[in-house]
């Protein structure tokens, strides 16, 4: 069952994300704020989700999951394939007109393997299957062998890593280093226009409210239920005749999935996809946008994603070379003084203020009590 707070903040959730989405969309309309600035907001958005997936998995089943950053990226490779065949037709030799295949890429022939990428429900398809097909692979040898707490979170890590190293290769054809880059249409429309761009941006803010609703509903559930106690205690929920492993294999597939179509709307809006964004370090950088936000919350990494991102555009400009001093600092910060992160900060000074609220009345009732006097049971 729902909570009257957590009704009231799904309800407040969903009407700021269409609220923003609204806003931001007039405020561009009528010039307040440039083009530039939507598509950064955008890409923010699309790092919620991704953080989302994180929280489902960290903060409600307590599996710390280094490798989420790798479906996010083959989920932005398999629209970044559809998008680079939008660039030209093909011929009836299925040799690529696209500049960038033909030249960048030197392919005198376009790979078998790209051919069903043209069609745009394919790609949407593949970016659904194959982060559910390599996530349920994983976890199925992980969670059957029993794999858990760091060793897990080290497999996931090896497995991103793995991966990153093979889409450097030219053999792998997936553009090695360089990546893909330099998308031109989609479904028909330029992607390089303002009213596109828009549009993406609706359907990124669209995506975060339903995944956002989805979550909240899955985490009330009964399967949310044991989801939690696989967290608390993962022993007791066996000895409870409930098998662990399938709910963990579960919820790593749906996660592997929230964060391939977040990738998906992150390529179009970003104008790249290359290796870079498998990197070990960005899966690390998305646990420190989940604990500062808050996990366990769903809306803690939303805040926490947006504002680290933020900051992370502001130090790039300022003091590029600082950035990861500064990232390193708020995750230190965190741990040390905000261990429910900036969701539960309120609630965390209210307390300390309580607590100093209280020794303050309790020192101001021995100032009251006339000089002499003991208290009750005191030694003389």
């Amino acid at each position: 069952m729902h909570t009257k707070r957590e009704k009231i903040e799904t309800t407040a959730f969903t009407a700021v994300i269409v609220g923003f989405v609204i806003l931001a969309l007039v405020l561009n309309g009528a010039g307040v704020i440039d083009i530039f600035t939507v598509e950064l907001w955008g890409k923010y958005l699309c790092y919620a989700i991704l953080a989302m997936s994180v929280d489902l998995l960290w903060g409600y089943t307590g599996l710390l999951s280094l490798g989420q950053a790798l479906f996010f990226a083959l989920g932005g490779y398999m629209m970044g394939m559809h998008l680079m065949l939008m660039e030209g037709a093909l011929s009836k030799s299925g040799k690529p007109m696209a500049p960038f295949l033909s030249g960048m890429l030197g392919w005198d022939e376009l790979p078998r393997i790209w051919v069903p990428f043209s069609s745009f429900a394919f790609a949407m398809l593949m970016v659904i299957v194959l982060p559910a097909l390599v996530a349920g692979v994983f976890g199925f040898l992980a969670f059957r062998s029993r794999i858990k707490g760091v060793y897990f979170s080290i497999l996931t890590q090896a497995l991103t890593y793995g991966a990153c190293l093979m889409f450097f290769r030219n053999e792998t054809l997936m553009g090695g280093n360089n990546g893909f880059t330099d998308f031109k249409f989609l479904l028909g429309a330029d992607v390089r226009h303002d009213a596109t761009k828009r549009g993406l941006f609706i359907a990124t803010g669209v995506l975060l409210a339903g995944v956002y609703l989805l979550c909240r509903w899955l985490t009330k559930t009964k399967f949310g239920l044991v989801q939690r106690a696989v967290r608390d205690s993962e022993t007791r929920v066996l000895f409870s005749g409930y098998a662990a492993a399938n709910y963990k294999l579960f919820i790593f597939v749906v996660c592997g999935i929230i964060a391939g179509t977040a990738g998906a709307l992150y390529v179009p809006q970003v104008g790249i996809i290359n290796p870079s964004e498998m990197d070990t370090a960005k899966s690390l950088e998305i646990i420190v946008w989940v604990a500062l936000g808050g996990r366990g919350t769903l809306i803690g990494p939303v805040i926490g994603a947006i504002v680290v991102n933020a900051l992370k555009s502001w130090a790039s400009r300022a003091y590029p070379d600082l950035w990861p001093i500064f990232l390193g600092t708020m995750f230190v910060l965190v741990v040390l003084l905000m261990p429910k992160g900036l969701v539960g900060l309120p609630a965390q000074i209210r307390a300390r203020f309580q607590k100093w609220r209280k020794r303050a009345d309790e020192d101001w009732q021995d100032l009251k009590k006339p000089a002499g006097e003991t208290l009750p049971n005191s030694a003389p």
